[in-house]
């Protein structure tokens, strides 16, 4: 065997992925290390709350609410604040120590707007799916020409290689990681619920009148979809994938068919963002203007919530958010968003965290639950650092201060170590020892898998090597032996043998991410 004179040719990146993950590179970053979320156990079929252990985290279901502070300064008085307001005494009583409908609830204290200048609505909603606004500041319907499209899901073949007889094309996408993309590619199950999409021409056309159907919540025939509302309508492969008129929730609700991860958007009627012609009677008492506004919301989620909570999927130790999308009458410290988590797994009995988050706080939340690599977008300079950089993802807290300790799974750290290549005189095989080894407190257990993706100049030729069929990228991936017990312990190390076909002697290179499951299509 004699050494390569271009040892520095290998160029490793490695990516987190998770539970379910399948062939989804496009999601990978430059780093040194990757993080994998360790098995989670199954939950309990009663969905009891069992303290002392990890429990699973079922189905999670996001209600988007509008347009108005938690709490803000005495001196503002319009939009109106939510907290003791009398227009949403629902809301309050979640957040009503000893009243029963706060039994399961826990609420954020010190939730702030995603970053500086995020406004007005549509980049909150484009931020709960990418971690940023990515400078874009409007409420136009997503369209190429708005420069509102985040991901135009386009590969161009920019070269290919004959090796061992077969034509191995290398494409390039133009792709924006954001949280559906990354549950699609792997693998793991979610819905879009938008109330009146079925009014629409298509998921990026808003649509409002007054000749619609009877509005089941408040009584009457005005609908109002708004696109800039709906997260995924501004990512190609998103947009209309997974979309459901909000009637659908209910029905998958009873017959036990949800996804895993549910966004629910009302209309901007029951959003809280739009008076109905005429106002709103609630509970007896007749509200117009903003007052409307509010109690339009909280009758909403006074209906929708406790539908939710008494389905077999929310007892199943889901997770319920309420979540709100900007703050009014500025970016400070003295206004605050209302974020709610209902759950069996809450700390419950109205618990106030005050602990830092931001919309970037439940992107985070949801990709450790899954398993999922961290989204890292860039933020525009003039957003970021706000209060000590809260912001990005990658550095804001999550909210596992809203749950019982030890419900958000804390990832396992695996960091890999590529070696030099080695040739045969005698072959075209390239050879090249990769080391894995558990940085963290975690023991990792089989299966676990190295993957190549982007793989260029050469095949893999491992015997225990397999192409994921996954067009127009296949990755052929390893299984890592964890030795007899299966099992990965902390400060312990594997070593895999790769050996490749490389009969054009030209530069290798890889992109490598670990999954804790067979990669599949």
């Amino acid at each position: 065997m004699k050494t390569k004179k271009n040892i520095e040719r290998s160029r490793l990146t490695l990516e987190a992925c998770g539970l379910w993950c399948r062939n989804n590179a496009l999601f990978g970053a430059a780093v040194a290390a990757v993080l994998i979320s360790s098995q989670l156990a199954r939950a309990d079929d009663d969905g009891d709350r069992h303290f002392g252990r990890v429990t699973h985290v079922g189905d999670i279901f996001v209600i988007a609410m509008e347009n108005h502070n938690f709490t803000q300064p005495a001196a503002q008085t319009s939009p109106q604040p939510i907290l003791g307001n009398p227009a949403a005494p629902y809301i309050n009583s979640l957040l009503t120590p000893g009243n029963p409908n706060a039994a399961q609830v826990s609420y954020a204290l010190n939730y702030l707007n995603s970053g500086t200048g995020v406004h007005p609505s549509e980049p909150n909603y484009v931020w709960a799916e990418a971690g940023s606004d990515f400078g874009f500041h409007s409420d136009a319907d997503p369209a190429a020409a708005n420069g509102n499209t985040f991901y135009d899901n386009a590969p161009g073949l920019v070269s290919k290689i004959t090796a061992n007889g077969s034509t191995v094309p290398f494409w390039h996408f133009n792709y924006t990681p954001h949280l559906t993309g990354q549950l699609t590619g792997a693998g793991i199950p979610w819905k879009n619920y938008q109330e009146d999409i079925q009014l629409t021409t298509g998921a990026t056309k808003s649509a409002s009148g007054t000749n619609g159907p009877v509005n089941p919540f408040y009584g009457t025939t005005q609908y109002n979809y708004a696109a800039k509302h709906n997260p995924m309508a501004f990512f190609a492969e998103s947009a209309s994938l997974n979309l459901y008129p909000l009637a659908q929730l209910f029905t998958d609700l009873s017959s036990h068919a949800v996804g895993k991860y549910n966004w629910i958007t009302p209309n901007q009627y029951n959003d809280a963002h739009t008076t109905l012609n005429g106002g709103f009677t609630y509970n007896g008492t007749h509200y117009t203007g903003d007052s409307a506004n509010i109690a339009q919301g909280d009758n909403f989620l006074a209906q929708v919530v406790p539908e939710i909570m008494a389905s077999k999927a929310y007892q199943n130790n889901g997770v319920i958010i309420i979540w709100w999308d900007e703050t009014e009458g500025g970016d400070d410290t003295a206004r605050t968003l209302q974020e709610v988590v209902i759950s069996p797994l809450a700390k419950g009995n109205a618990y106030a965290s005050p602990v830092l988050l931001s919309h970037s706080s439940d992107i985070k939340t949801v990709e450790e639950i899954f398993g999922l690599p961290l989204i890292n977008n860039p933020i525009p300079v003039t957003e970021t650092n706000n209060y000590s950089g809260y912001n990005n993802v990658a550095t804001v807290n999550d909210l596992s201060d809203l749950f019982v300790p030890g419900v958000i799974p804390a990832p396992a750290n695996l960091s890999v170590t590529s070696f030099g290549f080695f040739s045969s005189p005698h072959n075209d095989y390239v050879t090249q020892d990769v080391r894995i080894t558990n940085n963290g407190s975690t023991p990792v257990t089989a299966p676990l898998f190295l993957v190549l993706d982007n793989l260029a100049n050469a095949t893999l030729a491992n015997a225990d090597g397999t192409t994921a069929v996954l067009a127009p990228l296949g990755s052929p991936y390893v299984c890592v032996s964890l030795g007899e017990d299966g099992i990965l312990r902390p400060n312990e190390s594997k070593t895999v043998k790769l050996q490749f076909l490389d009969p054009s002697n030209a530069s290798i290179s890889y992109t490598a991410r670990l999954l804790p499951v067979t990669p599949a299509p």
